[in-house]
């Protein structure tokens, strides 16, 4: 079912998924209080300096606020009312899992109950939250589609994420919250996170250092482009989910239920190998990687890979960006925004 949104609350807005939710969602007439911490995980730099491109709209107003606070969050909810919420912030990183897991604890658990709570006592109407393609773990059967069980992760990240997609289902059952998730497969692109692999990489050539190749370069991504996942999210905001009548407790579907929650994965629906990924990347900056090949690092995953058709059925919408297209784009921003001449 769809609805009109007015004013919509966006939390991890100066993230990169945020910032480009965002600033869709202004350029749509929709009016967007932002809500980030902008804690240092990585460069807070590159996050106020996406805040700087959403601050000067009159429709957007940002509030500098952690999940985990528990009356800032009650306070934001006494003080707006928001037509829909999207969860974006999150303590992400599978590897970082590894060495700071409280901090999955206090964004992606309690932050998450706070915004549930929220949602719950204010009327919203749809509460949209980021999963990951995490959550398949050690699932080997592809494409990864959201009707397998996933009861397997190999991090704490990705058991935090399927802890979210877990606590949304209660709330809807509970309190017929209408609630989706979306699972992100690898995204990339301008203005993105700093810590993912693309992203090291292109810096360590223009360096001219070697890059870390894991699992000796025996991996596979479902690699999309920023625009295609702003463009599902958006169209899912609208679509709120209803009840699957057909839902059965002797063979439970994992991605729908008897009350309004949905589950669904958002990713360009193909596998490309590392090496290729590289490859193209060498090709777009004219430069050729010096690679360290090294063994799996715990909590990785040798391949993800999107089955999308439940996406394409609800809002008639798939992912396209080949990466040739996608990491041009990137590349050309980054030599941008860090003033590095062709």
């Amino acid at each position: 079912m769809d609805f009109a949104i007015k004013k919509v609350l966006v939390t991890g807005s100066a993230g990169f998924i945020g910032f480009y939710l965002a600033r869709k969602l202004l350029d749509n007439n929709i009016e967007v209080i932002g809500l980030d911490n902008l804690n240092p995980y990585y460069d807070p730099d590159l996050k106020r300096a996406r805040l700087d491109q959403l601050t000067p709209h009159p429709s957007y107003r940002h509030i500098n606020l952690d999940l985990a606070d528990r009356d800032g969050m009650t306070g934001v909810f006494a003080t707006h009312s928001f037509d829909a919420v999207v969860n974006l912030a999150a303590q992400a990183g599978v590897r970082y899992s590894l060495k700071n897991p409280h901090s999955y604890v206090d964004t992606n658990i309690v932050g998450f109950v706070n915004l549930l709570e929220g949602c719950r006592h204010s009327g919203v109407k749809h509460f949209v939250f980021a999963s990951s393609s995490s959550v398949y773990g050690a699932n080997t059967k592809v494409p990864f589609s959201v009707h397998h069980n996933v009861d397997h992760p190999v991090s704490l990240y990705a058991a935090s994420k399927k802890s979210n997609e877990l606590m949304a289902h209660a709330y809807a059952h509970l309190y017929d919250l209408a609630v989706t998730g979306l699972r992100f497969f690898t995204v990339y692109g301008p203005w993105g996170r700093p810590d993912m692999a693309y992203f090291l990489f292109t810096k360590a050539i223009l360096e001219d250092r070697a890059i870390d190749v894991f699992n000796h370069g025996r991996m596979a991504r479902d690699f999309t482009y920023i625009d295609d996942i702003i463009e599902g999210v958006y169209r899912i905001i609208h679509r709120v989910p209803e009840p699957n009548k057909a839902w059965n407790g002797n063979d439970p579907d994992p991605a729908t239920s008897y009350c309004p929650y949905r589950i669904y994965n958002i990713g360009n629906n193909q596998k490309v190998d590392l090496l290729r990924f590289i490859e193209v990347l060498e090709q777009c900056l004219g430069k050729q990687a010096n690679k360290n090949f090294l063994p799996m690092q715990p909590g990785d995953v040798p391949l993800t890979y999107a089955d999308v058709d439940d996406l394409i059925s609800a809002i008639g919408y798939k992912p396209s960006t080949p990466i040739e297209e996608g990491l041009k784009h990137f590349v050309a921003w980054y030599k941008e925004y860090y003033n590095i001449a062709d």
